[in-house]
């Protein structure tokens, strides 16, 4: 299973991101008030960073609070490790495994098509877990 079968209901006006110049503080009451744990931030449209609740929580307890005043340009995690839609969920799982990310923006010919979670790639895997014992208990009382 792909990237793409999970973002195909989802267009481009469903991701939240910010861009480079956004402070701190704006992006912290976005995330806030959208109830998410990060975003993608974007310069000229193209994915430069995420801006996460733990890259607020690591400069907050280096700088204090005058962080909250820079832009997030300059507490972001960069380069942002992307995955195209072709990408399987295995992978996608691994590679957050691997890397300890969370998030993952979703690039299609150098486009943001979409923002997913850990927690859009768990959900798939029991959805799927859950058809493929149902099939086996049909399966097995058909025989």
């Amino acid at each position: 299973m792909t990237i793409a079968r999970i973002i195909a209901q989802r267009g481009p006006s469903d991701i939240i991101a910010c861009d480079v110049a956004t402070p701190v503080t704006q992006a912290v009451s976005v995330l806030a008030s959208k109830r998410i744990g990060a975003m993608p931030v974007l310069r000229d449209g193209e994915v430069v960073g995420i801006v996460s609740e733990r890259d607020v929580i690591y400069h907050l307890a280096d700088h204090g609070g005058s962080c909250l005043d820079m832009p997030v340009e300059q507490i972001m995690t960069s380069p942002a490790v992307t995955v195209e839609p072709s990408t399987t969920v295995d992978d996608a799982l691994g590679l957050m495994t691997r890397r300890r990310f969370r998030h993952f923006p979703v690039v299609d010919a150098g486009q943001l098509v979409a923002f997913i979670s850990i927690g859009d790639l768990v959900k798939h895997k029991i959805d799927e877990v859950q058809h493929e014992a149902e099939a086996m208990r049909n399966y097995i009382q058909a025989v």
